[in-house]
């Protein structure tokens, strides 16, 4: 893996000079607002922020991260139409639903404010006027899980949805389902944590048979590991995650776990800042609509790598 010090030289060799309008060289730094869906509080977010501190950081840059509370599309369309009037020479969104927010990012590019969109909104992310996209493709990291657990035996497993509405989570779950060849009933349970393992408590009640368990990112599997825990069924059910948190990694390398799909969060925080701010002062950008940061599996085979990792608020 590259030192964090040498990711910027890493970044920059990524870029090519395209056929694109060069913005005139900035006199001062650029400054550029960050708009996700996810709380600073998320352990999965807290990493992405800190990908967006180093890059600006090295960059010298002005950099603000902004997010809503919870997980709220009209505070966060709020948040980006507030970005949008206090003209920052550049966007980073994160697009959980275009819907909502669709018309708040074409009113940046309207504005002629370049937009990067990272994390969510890989589908939608060029039709609304974004440079590129920063992040994985939702729909095929689901397939290669659901493919995983077929592989494993399982026949009927659910999937935990803590972000219902979350289009890139439905395109998680509707992969999961074509990867294991049969359709994967959706739990739908909340941010809050007591509420999320009596949800998936009373589902292991009423489903025995239940053979394999899916969640789409730490806020559900927590709460869903401690449920198995205390039916006595950890490590007996087949259990994989998106995304990661310290609880999942040390699960994983206790077995209680099986598998997380990492999309590697840091470099969407860290990327977006790099690439943006060489458009701003320099006119470059990679060659690609998508910059891909995942997915990639974590097991207890190199769980504890992850975990090393992780303690520097990298992974």
């Amino acid at each position: 893996m590259l030192k964090l010090t040498s990711l910027r030289i890493a970044a920059a060799l990524a870029l090519s000079v395209l056929a694109v309008p060069i913005p005139a060289i900035a006199q001062k730094k650029p400054h550029i607002i960050v708009v996700t869906h996810g709380q600073v509080s998320d352990s999965f977010w807290v990493v992405v922020k800190n990908g967006v501190q180093l890059a600006a950081k090295e960059t010298g840059a002005n950099v603000e991260y902004r997010a809503p509370e919870k997980f709220d599309m009209v505070a966060l369309s709020q948040l980006i139409d507030a970005a949008v009037a206090s003209k920052p020479d550049g966007l980073i969104v994160s697009i959980p639903d275009a819907d909502a927010l669709g018309k708040s990012i074409k009113a940046a590019v309207a504005a002629k404010i370049p937009v990067i969109s990272i994390n969510s909104g890989s589908d939608v992310s060029k039709k609304l006027g974004c440079l590129l996209h920063i992040g994985q493709e939702e729909e095929l990291a689901g397939k290669k899980a659901g493919e995983r657990m077929q592989a494993e035996g399982v026949k009927k497993a659910v999937v935990i949805n803590q972000e219902v509405g979350n289009v890139a989570l439905d395109l998680r779950a509707k992969g999961f389902s074509e990867g294991l060849g049969t359709p994967a009933e959706v739990l739908a349970v909340t941010m809050d944590f007591t509420q999320s393992r009596d949800a998936v408590s009373a589902y292991l009640q009423k489903n025995p048979d239940v053979q394999g368990i899916l969640a789409l990112g730490p806020a559900g599997a927590e709460p869903a590991l401690q449920a198995l825990q205390n039916a006595g069924l950890a490590g007996k059910v087949k259990f994989g995650t998106f995304d990661l948190s310290p609880t999942v990694l040390q699960a994983i390398a206790k077995k209680e776990m099986d598998f997380a799909i990492d999309q590697q969060q840091f470099l969407q925080g860290y990327l977006p800042v790099i690439i943006m701010d060489n458009y701003i002062e320099y006119g470059l950008l990679p060659a690609n609509d998508t910059v891909l940061t995942g997915p990639g599996f974590v097991t207890p085979d190199n769980a504890a790598q992850v975990i090393n990792l992780s303690k520097k608020g990298i992974r």
